[in-house]
């Protein structure tokens, strides 16, 4: 009688369906190397993505800074040209305050009336006679500078402008490492006229002519001649 054993067989097709030959290992292989690959590509792919988006907040964080820098720049060169026209002011007002011929209290009144973009250059006074010389960017300053001064209790009544000329002056943009082009303004020179308002004690002008009374030399005048007579 002849016997089969049909369960060796078995175990021999099964062990026979684990194992792999040299085609199937090297494309499991290259399976595993495409998808490292592709894993590999993805992952580059999404650090470029990445580094452009910190990139670009990098370049708006510096357009922010620009611009935050670029308004001090502005708030400093505005800050420069009122701290030289004060620095102007003082220093004509402390040089005219050195001269005895020129009242303190008129100083103080032409410096309380000089309007913003208008700075004095020159004070001179001769008895009752005022002069004053300045420079202004603007018409308005100028107008305003004449019409405070007509409203001083310490001048007389119009407040005149003799003389103004327009110049043009080269003006940087900034200053330092900021610093821009030079631009053109315009500057009005002008010249000013007033007159002081007399005292109240002051003594009256003395009259045309030579007065009578003793000279400084001690004679007494000279006897006044008989008026002449009339014709016939």
């Amino acid at each position: 009688m002849i016997r089969i054993n049909l369960l060796g067989g078995e175990r021999q097709v099964k062990k026979r369906a684990f194992t792999f030959d040299s085609n199937r290992q090297i494309m499991v292989a290259c399976s595993l190397l495409l998808v490292l690959t592709v894993a590999g590509i993805g992952y580059w792919f999404w650090s470029l993505q990445q580094a452009s988006t910190q990139v670009d907040q990098e370049i708006a964080d510096a357009q922010r800074e620009q611009q935050r820098l670029q308004s001090i720049l502005r708030d400093v060169t505005a800050f420069d040209q009122q701290r030289d026209q004060l620095q102007q002011r003082v220093a004509l007002i402390e040089q005219l305050r050195g001269g005895q011929s020129i009242p303190v209290q008129l100083l103080d009144e032409v410096s309380k009336n000089v309007p913003d973009m208008l700075w004095l250059t020159d004070f001179a006074q001769q008895g009752t006679d005022v002069t004053i010389q300045g420079q202004s960017t603007t018409l308005i300053s100028l107008s305003d500078f004449v019409g405070n001064l007509g409203n001083s209790p310490l001048l007389v009544k119009p407040v005149e402008i003799v003389n103004s000329q327009v110049d043009t002056m080269q003006v940087a943009a900034g200053r330092g490492r900021g610093a821009g082009p030079a631009r053109a303004v315009d500057v009005i020179k002008f010249t000013v006229k007033a007159q002081l308002v007399p005292p109240k004690n002051a003594p009256p002008p003395p009259p045309s002519g030579r007065a009578a009374g003793p000279g400084r030399g001690g004679r007494g005048a000279a006897p006044a001649r008989p008026a002449a007579r009339g014709g016939r």
